[in-house]
């Protein structure tokens, strides 16, 4: 009776212990799932956030930079082939460039708000091509003065309109970032439980051990007792 007694504690025990080994094992998976994640949340902050802002920046300074090259042009007073073909050449070049990030943000990870945003910047990229192309086609077959008048009223509205949907991907960089921090900050907060977690189990297996350490001590002073009676 005392030896099935014996047993059936025994099984109760080594129960508990496989049970706590089990949620050790359990929180070590969960703990490496999330400093999984974290490294790639941390890696989606520098392809998907940190570099395409880089590039929206570069295609804003081109272009400021066209602008800049078409003021000069138009207000300079002096309409030569050599400046008009420099003048295109420029402006085919700038363009070749924006096309070129363009194509390297696309191929980042975007939102669906990103994604419809892009959309409406190509279409007003495409807008301000064919106002400089108007207004550069018009200074050379009539008179800078109409180029001017052309660029005015519709050349300079259209680079405007072009930086503002530019300005509006860039505060979607800047919230989808936020949020990506926010993640990474819940998810550094998670391990930390699960090390908590593990350390609080740890030390209930060694109060464990001890216990049953003392228990058998105990069990065979007794016996021992038994046997000198």
């Amino acid at each position: 009776m005392k030896f099935a007694y014996s047993i059936k504690q025994k099984m109760k025990i080594a129960t508990f212990l496989f049970a706590i080994m089990a949620c050790m094992i359990l929180i070590r998976i969960l703990e490496d799932k999330s400093v999984k994640s974290m490294n790639e949340s941390f890696v989606s902050m520098y392809n998907d956030r940190l570099v395409p802002a880089t590039d929206l920046f570069y295609i804003a300074e081109n272009i400021f930079e066209k602008k800049y090259t078409l003021d000069s042009f138009l207000y300079s007073g002096n309409l030569s082939h050599s400046n008009a073909t420099g003048l295109k050449d420029q402006v085919n070049s700038l363009n070749s460039t924006i096309d070129s990030l363009l194509k390297k943000y696309e191929k980042t990870f975007l939102v669906k708000k990103e994604k419809q945003q892009l959309t409406e910047l190509k279409a007003r990229l495409a807008s301000l091509i064919a106002a400089e192309q108007h207004v550069m086609a018009l200074s050379l077959n009539h008179t800078l003065e109409d180029g001017r008048k052309l660029y005015e009223t519709v050349g300079r509205e259209s680079s405007m309109k072009t930086l503002e949907k530019l300005t509006d991907l860039m505060s979607i960089q800047t919230q989808v970032g936020q949020e990506l921090i926010q993640s990474s900050a819940s998810m550094v907060s998670r391990s930390k439980l699960y090390s908590t977690l593990q350390i609080a189990l740890a030390v209930l297996i060694g109060i464990l051990i001890v216990g049953i350490i003392s228990a058998s001590n105990v069990v065979q002073v007794r016996n021992d007792k038994f046997n000198l009676n």
